[in-house]
């Protein structure tokens, strides 16, 4: 039986990557990672090399069923150049996390975006929505906008395998948000895009482009888009110690400009210190704190300093992959 491989990757735009897929097929594929295998493009299409020596790799990293297609599957690969070394786009390969000690959690928090009004729907023509406030969570057709949309992209990540953890209506009309949790830090940055490719052709079938732009409407009095990034390693999680996580969120404090260059672009308007955020070139911590740079989850405390971090300043569209080898590698610094 034939089979269609879609294979998808992040091209080479700047500050903000995106999604492109192409569909391969195979005939007796038996569904394995393996039988997948390196395939090429033309990276001078994606601002990932110049034309007259346009050939890129894509090695493939992560396969799950295609549950939107018969006889398909989506494999997440990597950009190689043609010599098979990392191309510079690759933010995958930057991560120092070979045993998969690391969890991560991403909240990813989105707009869907009506393509016909060029508005979040539930938006007016003309104005904006009342204040937010009900939309979060929300329930009925007053204050809820897009579920149907947002529902089967649930439905279809947890088809293919994903760990979306759970969705909710976020705090403005038309904002949504979905979470991803694996071990591994690969492993989270794989599912993460997957789960944002899933949603961008969903949102075809509705007429819906998918906004991960971290302040949509500028200075108004709205939230922005995060993605806040929970992680843990084994001595976070099994230490006890309150010290542990003091060291931690004192280096994250010390790399500022590590971790922003890489929490997405655009990140300046949304991280002003006001919308439960902290001002983007100022640091700070504590217990339950959604206004801090990073938040101690009070369960970490109740469980006697055994559990997580979160960092909340991480965009919307920042990559998963870049913001997991930051996180990685400035903890490991904390606790050398």
């Amino acid at each position: 039986m034939k089979a269609k491989l879609e294979y998808i990757w992040l091209d080479g735009y700047a500050p903000t990557q995106s999604l492109r897929s192409k569909t391969q097929v195979r005939d007796n594929f038996g569904g394995t990672l393996e039988e997948c295998p390196m395939w090429s493009f033309d990276g001078s299409s994606t601002e990932q090399a110049d034309g007259s020596s346009s050939d890129c790799l894509l090695k493939p990293v992560a396969i799950y069923p295609d549950p939107d297609r018969r006889h398909a599957f989506l494999v997440m690969t990597e950009v190689l150049n043609a010599d098979g070394t990392p191309h510079p786009s690759n933010g995958r390969a930057t991560i120092d996390d070979d045993d998969d000690d690391f969890w991560f959690g991403f909240e990813q928090e989105y707009f869907l975006w009506d393509i016909d009004t060029n508005l979040p729907p539930g938006f007016p023509q003309r104005g904006f929505p009342g204040p937010q406030g009900p939309y979060y969570c929300s329930v009925g057709a007053a204050n809820a906008f897009g579920r149907d949309c947002v529902d089967d992209h649930m439905d279809l990540c947890l088809e293919a395998g994903i760990n979306v953890e759970g969705i909710n209506a976020e705090v403005a009309a038309g904002q949504w948000e979905f979470q991803v949790f694996a071990k591994g830090a690969q492993q989270a940055g794989d599912e993460t895009w997957v789960a944002r490719y899933l949603l961008e052709r969903t949102g075809e079938r509705y007429g819906y482009s998918i906004n991960w732009h971290p302040k949509p409407f500028g200075k108004l009095d709205w939230n922005g888009s995060g993605m806040h990034a929970n992680f843990s390693n084994g001595l976070m999680r099994d230490s006890g110690k309150e010290e542990t996580f003091t060291k931690i969120c004192e280096e994250f404090g010390k790399n500022i400009e590590r971790h922003i260059s890489v929490y997405g672009a655009d990140n300046d308007q949304r991280l002003t210190g006001e919308h439960e955020t902290q001002s983007i070139d100022e640091f700070s911590y504590g217990v339950s704190d959604r206004g801090a740079s990073i938040r101690i989850p009070v369960g970490t405390v109740q469980d006697g300093w055994k559990g997580r971090l979160e960092d909340r300043r991480t965009a919307s569209n920042a990559d998963p992959y870049k913001v997991a080898a930051a996180i990685v590698k400035t903890t490991k610094e904390a606790l050398s």
